[in-house]
């Protein structure tokens, strides 16, 4: 059954002039401005157990723009300014709803600079994109094409820390189509000295994108604490080479799991993972850098949003099922398990096993457990005698 399509960000690089330099820039702060006085005013009227919606933070919007004091928000597109009312209304909504914190107040030196248009504040024709408050058209990268016939929904501009411009227009892409149905399942488990090991036995290396710009980030580092606090420009320099070394890592980061997760969505009908608490487990002062670095969130994210796109589906198994501990061979379920301990051979059937391989056989049988019948993939309990329990006992099936 054919499926509406997918719609999808489509980022570049930009190069602005000048004159739209200044003008994104008085964007970025008035949209932030405008953000800030709503966040005031709800949360205001929170305290007096009221409740402002996004219609009344657009009438005051409204009101601001005739103050003396708030004139120069008639400077800027009245676009990204509501747009931003109503991403504040996304976050009281998510509040309300108890899947996020409070709203923050946005910070001129911290906080992302973006403004996002819709269609009544850009102009796309013929491959060139006027916002508007601009005469010229963006000088835009154009590393991929855009699908054939697309027009933008949504633009948005932003820059970031290493003051590098980019636009991301919101698309349709009719080429997004499930992929032909396969009999093919595979269970990951993610660590640090593979990044991820499936259940066939491959083992996929750790590129540890941090450790090899790590020297040069520390010594960016030091020079950015000698400078002077402030704002000067030396200090603001030093600052934007420091941007500049993250930036080179995440966007390798990226990349290669970008390539990695299309490479599994496109070879596996059913993706069995790990239900991990990464922000829990970045806590540990010893494993924090290298945990980051692997991206774990990151891949799950990327994994199960193109397993959406291309009709493939991502179950996540337990974080407490034992799959290290037990044996993929007959069941038997070890004392335990520490983590320098990389193979161990089962005392039940006196398999060897790689740790690794054995935990993604193990995902991957609980999974597809979970797919086809909905077994739990709870820690196994056993009854008073020590025989597992008939719901336990599909968990000790071989993949």
């Amino acid at each position: 059954m054919p499926l509406s399509p997918v719609k999808r960000a489509f980022k570049f690089r930009f190069h602005p002039t000048d004159a739209q330099a200044v003008e994104l820039a008085r964007t970025f702060g008035c949209v932030r401005k405008v953000y800030n006085l709503a966040l005031a005013a709800r949360t205001e009227a929170w305290a007096r157990q009221e409740r402002v919606n996004y219609n009344a933070t657009s009438a005051m919007l409204t009101a601001w723009k005739k103050t003396e004091e708030l004139a120069f928000l008639n400077d800027v597109s009245s676009v990204p300014l509501q747009q931003t009312l109503r991403h504040l209304q996304s976050a009281f909504t998510h509040f309300f709803g108890k899947r996020a914190k409070y709203p923050r107040f946005k910070s001129r030196k911290r906080s992302r600079k973006s403004a996002e248009y819709t269609t009544s504040g850009f102009r796309f024709r013929d491959g060139r994109l006027t916002l508007a408050k601009m005469t010229e058209p963006l000088d835009i990268v154009w590393s991929r094409p855009l699908p054939k016939g697309a027009e933008p929904s949504t633009v948005t501009v932003s820059q970031d820390a290493a003051g590098r411009w980019f636009v991301s227009m919101l698309c349709e892409d009719p080429s997004v189509q499930p992929l032909p149905a396969t009999d093919s399942a595979v269970g990951i488990d993610v660590g640090l000295d593979h990044l991820l090991t499936l259940s066939t036995g491959e083992k996929i290396a750790n590129p540890r994108h941090e450790r090899r710009d790590r020297a040069a980030l520390a010594r960016a580092q030091r020079c950015l604490a000698r400078k002077a606090p402030g704002n000067g420009a030396n200090r603001a320099k030093a600052r934007r080479k420091v941007a500049k070394i993250h930036a080179r890592i995440a966007d390798r980061r990226r990349d290669g799991l970008h390539k990695l997760t299309t490479r599994l969505v496109r070879e596996n009908q059913t993706l069995v993972i790990e239900d991990l608490t990464v922000r829990t487990m970045v806590k540990n002062r010893s494993l924090a850098r290298a945990i980051s670095d692997a991206a774990w969130s990151e891949f799950r994210s990327m994994l199960e949003y193109k397993a959406s796109w291309y009709g493939r589906e991502v179950i996540a198994v337990d974080r407490f099922f034992p799959s290290s501990k037990l044996c993929s061979h007959c069941g038997k379920l070890a004392q335990s398990m520490p983590l320098h301990v990389r193979t161990w051979t089962c005392e039940g059937c006196g398999t060897i096993h790689d740790r690794d391989v054995n935990a993604a056989k193990n995902l991957k049988a609980a999974g597809l457990a979970v797919s086809v019948c909905g077994a739990g993939v709870r820690p196994q309990r056993r009854t008073p005698g020590g025989q597992p329990t008939t719901k336990q006992k599909t968990l000790r099936r071989e993949p």
